[in-house]
């Protein structure tokens, strides 16, 4: 994604200077900011959330060990102007959470509230009997964030697996989605973020987990993914959508199927077909809308050439493609990650 400009400065001949017939080369390297190719980040950024501040995005991904290309990263956090060009920053977290015993800090959730930064988090182990919920809170971007505690778990709230959150405030109320194969569910929080308040409202079936939720037009998208996440080229992750007049649903596909319904959801970005491309792509992080009013989405996958860090750790790269809004639904072209060149998002 650079290109580079090579050109020579011809000294003229004199006696008195030390450059005398002698040709200097410099080259100077240029970002193509015109058109990008995936991946945008590598080696890892998994469940990617990203915010916008200013004309700066940060994104966020899962704690993770990226091995011999990067070492341990406790939530890592990327900065970049473009979506293209991503810097690492370092952990956005300087001390785990203690609230459980053991477990990962997965699937991050930030968002701007006033004028700090609320990172929702998973606390969990594999096959986790009792995962939860946490929050932390940063007065910056790229942290450090500091953790709030635990806002529930799955015994407390009587949802198995409860990981994956997502915050969202609307007409003043703030909300929380989040679930991972055991439904996906709607909850109100309280006015400080830190707690659930009333009922839990069920918003998908068995089939999805990695909530997001976009409106446009006058609708809801519930976007969740499916498949299995962690399997590198066999992974079978795939974003699937719904959409409802409300934020409580009910959420419906293109065929009218509920999302309750175990084989319901329109396909957004499945595995590219071949020996080539990405498996698992799935788990976006939030719409990001251009200045020349296009939406792209962010989301992760595995290079199916290179589907694994060296330590076994799932590849999990960073994703980037425009969607295509085609009577009223979303998808990314083809319905798979793009693999060649095209135009970068217009953000100047």
């Amino acid at each position: 994604m650079l290109s580079t400009l090579t050109f020579s400065l011809l000294t003229f001949a004199c006696t008195s200077s030390p450059f005398a017939k002698n040709d200097i080369d410099f080259t100077l390297e240029l970002k193509d900011t015109l058109n990008y190719t995936n991946p945008v980040f590598e080696p890892v950024l998994a469940d990617p959330s990203v915010v916008k501040v200013g004309n700066e995005f940060f994104a966020y991904g899962t704690e993770d060990n990226w091995g011999d290309e990067g070492g341990y990263h406790l939530v890592s956090v990327l900065k970049s102007t473009d979506l293209v060009h991503w810097e690492l920053l370092g952990n956005s977290l300087d001390k785990k959470p203690d609230w459980k015993d053991r477990g990962g800090i997965w699937a991050p959730d930030v968002t701007q509230v006033g004028e700090q930064f609320y990172m929702y988090y998973s606390f969990s182990t594999w096959g986790d009997p009792n995962p939860g919920i946490g929050l932390a809170i940063a007065d910056k971007p790229e942290g450090p964030f500091v953790d709030q505690g635990k806002v529930f778990d799955s015994d407390e709230i009587g949802v198995a697996n409860s990981i994956d959150p997502f915050f969202m405030e609307k007409d003043g109320k703030k909300y929380l989605i989040w679930g991972s194969f055991h439904g996906l569910y709607l909850n109100e929080l309280t006015a400080d973020g830190k707690k659930l308040i009333g009922d839990k409202i069920q918003l998908a079936g068995n089939h999805l987990e990695a909530a997001y939720v976009y409106e446009k037009g006058g609708y809801y998208y519930l976007f969740g993914s499916a498949g299995t996440c962690c399997e590198g080229v066999n992974s079978t992750y795939k974003v699937l959508v719904g959409r409802s007049e409300h934020l409580s649903g009910p959420y419906l596909d293109q065929e009218g199927n509920s999302l309750m319904d175990s084989d319901s959801g329109n396909l957004v970005v499945g595995a590219n077909k071949g020996d080539i491309g990405y498996a698992g792509p799935g788990h976006n992080a939030e719409i990001i809308t251009d200045k020349a009013g296009n939406d792209w989405l962010l989301y992760h996958g595995m290079a199916k050439k290179r589907p694994k860090l060296a330590n076994g750790t799932n590849r999990r790269v960073l994703l980037l493609d425009k969607i295509i809004w085609s009577d009223g639904w979303p998808s990314i072209e083809g319905k798979q990650p793009s693999f060649s060149s095209g135009p970068s998002p217009v953000l100047e």
